[in-house]
């Protein structure tokens, strides 16, 4: 099953994997997306809801299960706690009551939980399109409810795997890339995490949480926050509510962006640091399924431009601190550090495909799959979660729903891929994807331009009229800032995971 990921656009090698399952391995293949992706082409279900109500029909599907007794019981009794007041949650999730909240057809829904739930073994693809949501954690939450009752989870060939969105973000969270963990994800809030980092780095660490990106345009507009040191990040394109961001990072006292090209956010900088790519350094990065994996430089870096590690501890050094600016005694302290990483060393990795954490010990093999032998906190936490709204619906003045994302041609704020001349000219320019029901409705054809409005701002931008949309639903690209969709989306936040509702904002369009 996949869900929330337009995979052979956003993650084509692993869509490679996909099709070749269907086709030469007999994989049954279940597509939940608001947009006719191409691996619908592939799908022997396609369920196409409305965007923003996925509880609803993960619930459905698990309604269904329960109902045909496909549940594995012995694996639920064994392995997790909780489901009694799931099952009792999921029982108002009739199939009728999901085509009402989602518009899926209820035997559609019925055929997918079938298949789900009658297979040996099963597995969960999903990218942002769950989880950019005012309730992503819910989301992701229920598809591991999904998984669980299913016994899929620590199978190989099943669990709930999230496609990560770029090549080193696992790499980057495993090394407390995030405001609430060290390295490892060891909370930030526990005073013998907090002991162990001081003592490791020399310092004093303290028990205080971080602030997440999101959080970056109020702590501003609040006096709280006077500076950014920006790495590898365009905030300027990437941003929700842009308008709304843009006059925060104006505020502020002093920027400085680290980057390979001059973005939008580095022209606003006062000062800028020429990084080096990835080709340009050594080092390791760790892929979506947790395997660390050696980088090695391939050409030497342009101008004045240095590896992001150089950089770092040269601007130590001016604050009278010396740290090693050598990829491989950073790993060695990475693994004193991260338990995950312990038994990883260069020489481990040096001539093969890598080694996947967790691996405790130099004896260790890697870990492909996690929770064979038992879920590692001990039971899996089924947790009941009732389907709650986008925050954003439509009405009257904003009839239409608006879902961004990425097209095949170009990659996320096309810092780099509009520089590329073949990629320009199979995706020059930004287009709104609407259906033919909508063109008609708005009497719009290919190529004509749009003004697209939200509460929040409102774009200029091509039409491109599509099979792939139902009606009402159309879909942004936010790769050009020159029409930036995310002038128009919503910056409300998850509760939990901070992270906004790019996927469902309330749009009105006029032919300009």
């Amino acid at each position: 099953m996949i869900t929330g990921t337009n995979t052979s656009e956003c993650h084509p090698i692993i869509a490679n994997y996909i099709r070749e399952a269907v086709m030469k391995r007999g994989a049954k293949l279940i597509v939940v997306d608001p947009k006719k992706i191409d691996l619908v082409e592939y799908a022997d279900v396609w369920l196409q809801p409305k965007p923003g109500n996925n509880v609803a029909w993960i619930n459905g599907i698990m309604n269904v299960i329960i109902e045909n007794n496909l549940h594995k019981t012995d694996y639920i009794e064994e392995r997790t706690e909780g489901f009694d007041e799931l099952a009792k949650t999921v029982k108002k999730y009739t199939p009728e009551e999901v085509e009402k909240l989602t518009g899926i057809n209820s035997e559609k829904l019925k055929q997918a939980a079938l298949l789900f739930g009658k297979a040996e073994k099963a597995s969960i693809l999903y990218a942002m399109g769950i989880t950019q949501h005012s309730n992503g954690t819910d989301n992701v939450k229920s598809l591991v409810n999904l998984s669980l009752i299913t016994g899929n989870v620590g199978k190989e060939g099943g669990g709930v795997n999230p496609l990560r969105g770029q090549n080193n973000v696992q790499g980057a969270c495993d090394m407390g890339g995030l405001p609430n963990v060290y390295p490892g994800y060891q909370p930030v809030d526990n005073e013998e995490n907090c002991q162990k980092f001081s003592d490791a780095w020399g310092c004093s660490c303290n028990l205080e949480k971080g602030k997440p990106l999101t959080a970056i345009p109020e702590l501003v507009e609040q006096g709280k926050l006077k500076a950014l040191y920006i790495m590898g990040e365009n905030p300027m394109v990437s941003e929700p509510d842009l308008k709304h961001a843009e006059h925060a990072f104006d505020k502020l006292d002093f920027i400085v962006v680290q980057d390979i090209f001059l973005t939008e956010t580095a022209k606003k900088a006062d000062v800028v640091l020429p990084a080096a790519c990835f080709a340009e350094k050594g080092g390791t990065f760790t892929n979506t399924e947790r395997r660390v994996q050696r980088v090695r430089k391939a050409v030497n870096a342009p101008g004045e431009a240095k590896d992001d590690l150089t950089i770092l501890t040269m601007l130590a050094e001016k604050f009278g601190i010396k740290y090693s600016n050598e990829p491989e005694k950073v790993f060695e302290e990475i693994r004193k550090v991260t338990p995950q990483y312990a038994g990883i060393t260069y020489s481990r990795i040096e001539d093969n495909d890598g080694v996947c954490w967790p691996c405790p010990d130099e004896e260790h093999p890697g870990t492909p799959i996690l929770h064979v032998e038992k879920i590692i906190r001990g039971k899996g936490v089924l947790t009941p979660i009732d389907n709650k709204p986008p925050q954003e619906i439509t009405d009257e003045k904003y009839p239409f729903i608006l879902t961004t994302g990425r097209r095949y041609e170009q990659f996320h704020t096309a810092t780099m891929t509009r520089r590329a001349e073949a990629l320009n000219y199979y995706c020059p320019a930004p287009a709104l994807e609407i259906s033919k029901e909508d063109a008609e409705l708005l009497s719009v054809k290919d190529g004509d331009k749009v003004i697209v409005t939200s509460r929040r701002g409102a774009v200029t931008t091509n039409v491109k009229v599509s099979d792939r949309m139902a009606k009402g639903v159309v879909f942004g690209c936010f790769h050009f800032s020159e029409s930036a969709i995310n002038l128009l989306t919503n910056p409300v936040l998850d509760p939990v995971a901070k992270i906004p509702e790019y996927k469902v904002c309330a749009v009105n369009i006029k032919k300009a």
